[in-house]
């Protein structure tokens, strides 16, 4: 070994030592680096997305600030003269309309629970904002000094009827000789109530009246309410909103769906209240249900019989029905119901399966060689009420000791065949056959179990007195 061998290679292992700390220390700088980078990206997307949600989230966040901000704007469009209705006064001058809540708030639909003159009601509109609506085109080439005649208002009041709920003249026609309907169609019934008006129209009213055509569940309701009491009453309006009667909607959570509360202590027709006893006031709560179940079943009926068209409900759930004092079961949101025609419209569409041909709870079959949902529903109203509300309610988990009853096992046994009885406008036209079938004998046990119970036969209507009637602009 020469002579400081030892210490040269000493030196080398030591250098080559401290080069290796130095690589090691760069290269895990570097990756400390890309680390940190990439922990800091992440952490700027999730608190970007957290502030996105959230602005989201209060955006459509049902408030009191902003719902009364928005009948604030409200009232000075009213005070400006550019909207009109029954209820601006009392709601802008007099203060006879009291906010009370915000019940729902989504993607500009407004929901208020309001008093109106000391009575419950619900305000409503599809958009927030009166400009959100299209304005009347007419009105861009008219003379100021010059107002559209009250034919006139008929003729583009009733098209945009037709319009909003998918009615064709032709189509109209065609069925004009079924049901109560049958004297007129629903679009000439609501020119007929237009045309009782001799005055002209002026710009505010014709503007209010367009934000409310426009507004498909509004007209639905209007163009029903003397035809069915089924569909909850429109009691007024004022620009863009509209008034309807407060009902108490259903819960899925409740097992008796609607709070029974207020109907059994005003005992209606032959249904005892609590003066009974808990005895006597638990068998009156049963009767009610089973008064209620007819009350759907009237409903049904009803719908697939007495307009010119069949009535669609593509929604059913226990929130979207209320019952009134008297048991009638109503309809209260009505946004997916649909006429015979746009019910077709909508079902036809592409298919690869029959999961493809499902709208909600309206569904059809898919044509394998044409790739094509068929036009006719496969199932109906019947059916799904059937499944979505008397099958739970009827179940003998809720019955308890009474589900061995024979009138209470013969009920459940058809609720349990109705439920699986689709019954659509099939082309053999056999299924409705079934439904009807059905509809029968549920109809017949219902009225048995009453008569059982010792309630009376007659099933309650609803007062035809009201303290306020709707007369904006007479339709």
């Amino acid at each position: 070994m020469p002579p400081g061998g030892g210490l040269v290679s000493g030196g080398l292992g030591s250098g080559g030592l401290c080069l290796l700390r130095w690589v090691g220390l760069r290269l895990w700088s570097r990756r400390g680096t890309l680390v940190f980078a990439l922990l800091w990206f992440g952490s700027w997307l999730f608190l970007n997305g957290l502030v996105l949600v959230h602005r989201s989230i209060l955006s459509d966040y049902c408030t009191d600030d902003k719902s009364k901000r928005i009948l604030q704007r409200l009232c000075l469009e009213f005070s400006e003269g550019a909207v009109t209705g029954d209820m601006c006064e009392d709601l802008c001058v007099l203060g006879l309309v009291e906010y009370k809540r915000c019940l729902y708030y989504e993607n500009g639909k407004k929901v208020i629970e309001a008093r109106w003159r000391g009575n419950p009601v619900i305000l409503k509109s599809k958009l927030e904002n009166f400009s959100s609506y299209e304005p009347l085109g007419i009105l861009d080439y008219q003379d100021a000094a010059e107002e559209l005649s009250p034919l006139d208002v008929v003729f583009y009041a009733t098209m945009e009827v037709r319009n909003s709920l998918g009615l064709a003249e032709d189509d109209e026609e065609e069925e004009g000789g079924r049901g109560a309907a049958s004297n007129g169609s629903l679009t000439r019934l609501w020119g007929q109530k237009l045309k009782t008006r001799e005055q002209s129209y002026s710009r505010a009213e014709l503007a209010s009246l367009w934000s409310l055509l426009q507004q498909e569940e509004y007209t639905f309701l209007r163009v029903l309410q003397d035809l069915s009491t089924h569909v909850a009453a429109v009691l007024g309006s004022c620009g863009h909103f509209y008034a309807v009667e407060f009902l108490s909607a259903g819960h899925a959570w409740d097992q008796n769906i609607f709070s029974l509360d207020e109907v059994s202590s005003a005992g209606p027709q032959g249904l005892p209240g609590p003066a009974g006893g808990p005895r006597g006031r638990w068998s009156g709560r049963e009767r009610m249900v089973h008064q209620i179940a007819l009350s759907f079943l009237d409903m049904v009926r009803h719908f697939d019989n007495d307009f010119t068209h069949k009535l669609h409900l593509c929604d059913i759930k226990p929130e979207n029905f209320a019952i009134r004092k008297d048991l009638t079961v109503v309809a209260i949101d009505v946004d997916m119901a649909f006429f015979e025609p746009k019910m077709k419209d909508i079902l036809d569409q592409n298919c690869s399966s029959d999961d493809d041909c499902n709208f909600f709870d309206c569904s059809s079959r898919c044509d394998p060689i044409r790739h094509r949902c068929s036009r006719q529903r496969r199932n109906s109203n019947l059916q799904v009420i059937c499944e979505k509300i008397f099958r739970p309610w009827f179940s003998p988990t809720l019955l308890g000791a009474k589900a061995g009853l024979p009138l209470q096992v013969e009920l459940q046994r058809a609720v349990q065949e109705c439920s699986e009885t689709e019954g659509g406008e099939e082309e053999d036209r056999g299924g409705a056959g079934e439904v009807r079938d059905v509809h029968q004998r549920l109809l017949n046990i219902l009225n048995h179990l009453l008569q059982e119970g010792g309630a009376s036969d007659e099933r309650g209507r609803p007062l035809e007195g009201k303290d306020h009637v709707h007369t904006a602009l007479n339709f």
